[in-house]
């Protein structure tokens, strides 16, 4: 097979490198097609394949050139990963008899990059007269042969030496690539104002930074805020802020340059420079939030005044355009102290939507009601005066005297202010020792417009490979329409990054369906996000704050079934009883935290819910069971059948009642080395069976029991005689491996 290669390559030279000898081409573009003697199939492509009978030796030999060219060993199973490549190669094969059990797979793949592999080891990986190959094949099999994909190409680099070769730098055409960049990442318009809200939000973090060292830069232009004013008139929106503001030459350089994330420098900077000390509450992090104005805005201003400069800028473009200006502010009445002040004049789309002040209020209670910094939006308010009645003398009155009081009314006043809009602080935040009850309570009510309180809360931080920090709720009340225990799109979990929100919408990914009415607040500083920052990137990352959210939740309720006040629990269950159920036919990774919640009506306990542990706890010594029998009220359970001979033996029987508990116990099938046993199905072994009796028995009425079975025909499998009924003259029980009466009941609904 490599005698038929090399003789369509190139003649092979030495490089500066002794452990690598590879092919080489000085052309620009060089492919070369290996083709092996085949089986041609007619197809018009530059693929051609081979049966190969009884074994995979090309591989083997196909591996050695590798080796060889490489200088890389490998091994039957290997893998290698070449980290700073882009390209990793994985190898395993089972050479076998091919048809046979030992058939290594049903089909290879690979992929690999001889550049890569030849590259290994050395620091730079543009070396002279470098060539980048290519084999790629496949394999599949067919019958008891296997059939044979093969194609190999190369792509040689111009000698470094040459003194021809010239480097350029990439162009963009600005006005499309921004057009791009705004319209690409973002999936909902309302987003401009939280990414500028965070660029505010991170302008003030730094002032109030850089102020510890240097308290002049504060000078005397006020607190710390941020202020958001709509204009209808105009068409405006304003976002002002009095953080550190931007000198003209930072202007150009983060507002200039697109990607450019001026947080991300001064983050940098503060790392490299360790006397500084670090700043983790900084949001900004791509250096392209600033652009998602243009969704909403055919053109913006900023104007700016930094307190490193005795002057203040302004910088304007449109969206269209692909260049923007630069002039110093002059006008005296439009002079900043400091910070920088955004006005967005809107497209005709969203002149309405985003110059209603309820709006803009909304959205920064959803989006930013936790920044740092006090948000104020310019609201329309309503107020009481006293005003003077005026009252026409009536016909033959005289008018009164000027002295004389006249009589006060009152009426409502419209007035426009600075209204508050993110009053609520972020209380997972703080220590939970030194939060109270009520605190929580009122978080809750006010984040989840909830008005009755949660029943549990458990707030708690996490460390390690990922960390947040949370506070989840159960609330004090099911779904009013139940839907959520089939519709994982509950929102009832809301992410944030840094205080500011990203997503609530996760499709059950970031907690199952199961305990989708879990509420909760979910807040890191270090998650790997996408550049629009509304989705996470790593689903690995989701896998470990699943999996820590879902442990903390079962200790809530947990802690809650062990509490002394009983009722609390018992709405639990009345609420979401069947969430839980549900988590015993999704997950049974948590099948062990799940059990002991479940909680059933027995025949023992007809008026209060029981626990599995307290059946246990009242199990004879003997018995090696549960016991349950599934109907469709308790009303049928306790005259079935079924039970009379447990009942007379004292043995207790659970009650499922509900659609889902059936399933729900299916799935589970044991609790602490105790099988869960269906009453209503044959073979029920109470342990009190006497064989020579019930061989008399079945002696004595076997004509009895094929005459029954000749006149039930097909309805029935078999009648036999049976020791389970004590008053009953007989029963009509499912077969061992067959639905329930009441699972057949359910599925013929």
């Amino acid at each position: 097979i490599m005698e038929s290669s090399s003789r369509s390559l190139p003649e092979i030279s030495p490089c500066s490198d002794e452990k690598v000898r590879f092919l080489l081409h000085t052309g620009d573009r060089w492919i070369a097609q290996r083709t092996m003697e085949a089986r041609y199939e007619g197809r018009n492509i530059r693929k051609y394949e081979l049966e190969v009978p009884s074994d995979l030796r090309w591989f083997s030999e196909l591996m050695g050139e590798v080796k060889r060219v490489s200088g890389l060993d490998y091994g039957e199973r290997s893998r290698l990963s070449y980290k700073s490549g882009r390209v990793y190669f994985c190898f395993g094969v089972r050479p076998g008899e091919i048809g046979e059990t030992r058939y290594c797979s049903s089909k290879i793949s690979m992929d690999i990059h001889l550049a890569d592999l030849m590259n290994h080891g050395v620091k730079k990986r543009t070396q002279p007269n470098s060539l980048l190959t290519c084999i790629s094949s496949a394999v599949d099999k067919r019958g008891n042969s296997v059939v044979v994909k093969c194609e190999a190409s190369a792509v040689a680099e111009k000698e470094a030496t040459d003194s021809s070769a010239e480097s350029f730098e990439y162009q963009a055409e600005v006005s499309r690539l921004m057009n791009l960049i705004v319209h690409s990442l973002y999936s909902h318009k309302e987003i401009f104002l939280r990414e500028l809200v965070s660029n505010a939000s991170d302008a003030l973090d730094k002032l109030r930074f850089l102020s510890v060292t240097d308290p002049s830069l504060l000078g005397d232009a006020g607190e710390l805020e941020i202020r958001i004013k709509p204009d209808p008139e105009k068409g405006t929106i304003t976002i002002s802020d009095t953080g550190i503001g931007m000198t003209r030459e930072e202007l150009i350089d983060c507002l200039g340059t697109i990607a450019q994330s001026g947080t991300s420098k001064f983050l940098n900077a503060l790392k490299e420079n360790k006397d500084l000390g670090s700043d983790n509450s900084l949001i900004g992090q791509f250096g392209v939030g600033f652009y998602s104005a243009f969704l909403v805005a055919e053109k913006v201003t900023v104007s700016t005044k930094s307190p490193k400069s005795d002057k203040q800028y302004i910088w304007e473009a449109s969206a269209e355009s692909s260049s923007y200006v630069i002039k110093e502010e002059t006008d005296p009445e439009k002079q900043l102290r400091r910070g920088t002040e955004i006005t967005l004049y809107l497209k005709d789309d969203d002149k309405y939507e985003f110059t209603e002040p309820s709006r803009v209020q909304g959205l920064v209670k959803n989006y930013s009601q936790f920044v740092s910094f006090p948000i104020y939006t310019w609201q329309e308010k309503s107020r009481t005066v006293e005003v003077e009645e005026e009252e026409e003398p009536k016909e033959g009155e005289e008018t009164p005297p000027e002295g004389e009081k006249k009589k006060k009314k009152t009426k409502t006043e419209k007035y426009w202010d600075w209204e508050l809009a993110n009053e609520t602080k972020p209380i997972w935040m703080r220590n939970p020792k030194e939060v109270e009850k009520d605190q929580y309570n009122e978080f809750y009510k006010k984040t989840f417009n909830e008005f009755l309180d949660p029943l549990a809360y458990t707030h708690f931080t996490t460390e390690g490979e990922v960390e947040f920090r949370s506070v989840i709720y159960i609330p004090g009340m099911a779904p009013m329409n139940n839907e959520d225990v089939v519709n994982p799109k509950t929102k009832n979990i809301r992410l944030y990054v840094k205080r500011v929100f990203i997503s609530d919408d996760f499709d059950g990914e970031l907690f199952p369906r199961y305990l989708s009415f879990v509420k909760g607040v979910v807040d890191s500083n270090d998650l790997p996000l996408n550049v629009s920052r509304e989705i996470l990137q790593e689903s690995r990352i989701v896998r470990i704050m699943r999996k820590r959210l879902v442990r903390k939740t079962f200790d809530m309720i947990q802690e809650l079934a062990d509490s002394d006040n009983k009722e609390d629990y018992r709405k639990f269950w009345e609420n979401f009883g069947k969430f839980v159920k549900l988590g015993c036919i999704e997950d049974t990774g948590n099948h062990k935290r799940i059990t002991p919640l479940l909680r059933f009506f027995s025949s023992k306990s007809e008026d209060e819910l029981i626990s599995l542990d307290e059946y246990i706890d009242n199990m004879d010594e003997k018995q090696n069971a549960i016991y349950y029998i599934a109907t469709d009220s308790l009303k049928s359970a306790k005259s079935a059948p079924f039970l009379e001979k447990l009942v007379q033996k004292g043995l207790e029987v659970l009650y499922l009642v509900e659609p889902i508990d059936e399933v729900a116990i299916q799935n589970l099938q044991t609790y602490k080395e105790k099988k869960f046993v269906d009453v209503s199905k044959e073979d029920l072994e109470l342990g009190d069976t006497d064989e020579v009796k019930e061989r008399e028995n079945n002696q004595e009425y076997i004509l009895l029991c094929d005459w029954m079975k000749q006149q039930l025909g097909d309805k029935v499998a078999k009648v036999q005689i049976s020791s389970r009924l004590s008053s009953s003259p007989c029963v009509l029980v499912s077969g061992k491996f067959g639905w329930s009466a009441n699972m057949e009941r359910l599925v013929l609904i």
